[in-house]
């Protein structure tokens, strides 16, 4: 079976952010933290992975330097059923980061994410063009996207 896993590239937090991700999602876990050997690229015995879980997804977090830097160009997209969930997630990822257009913001650690009720895409996706248009019309007017307002405007 293929296993995809991937890969957060961190400056020296990749352990305080794991702990963040894994506070926020219910069906999470810290699995293990790998310091760094002895003539390692990092100070021996600081942290140099830590492998964690969220919502049964296994990643890996990479205390890398300040090498390389997240952008908007990769993101997760969380799906949500409910308003309060969307509330929620939303509240507690952007704490300390930025708040982005169209469901999209930046946590306290630069990684991007993309808070989406399942809805979104019924509405989007009901066949009829002038639904998809309104849908889109409210949905870019939207930092934090509100399922109610996005279910008038499919009316």
């Amino acid at each position: 079976m293929l296993k995809i896993t991937p890969c957060l590239w961190f400056d020296d937090n990749a352990e305080e952010a794991a702990h963040f991700y894994v506070s926020i999602f219910k069906d999470s876990k810290m699995i293990k933290v790998t310091p760094y050997p002895k003539g390692g690229m990092g100070p021996e015995g600081s942290v140099m992975i830590v492998d964690f879980q969220l919502e049964g997804q296994h990643f890996i977090a990479l205390n890398g330097g300040p090498l390389f830097h997240f952008s908007e160009a990769i993101s997760f997209s969380v799906d949500v059923a409910t308003q309060s969930e969307l509330d929620d997630l939303w509240d507690q990822l952007s704490a300390g980061g930025e708040e982005g257009q169209c469901g999209w913001l930046k946590d306290k650690f630069g990684l991007s994410w993309q808070i989406v009720p399942s809805v979104l895409s019924q509405l989007e996706g009901s066949g009829d063009p002038v639904v998809a248009a309104n849908v889109n019309a409210a949905l870019m007017k939207m930092g934090k996207l509100n399922i109610a307002a996005l279910q008038r405007a499919a009316q």
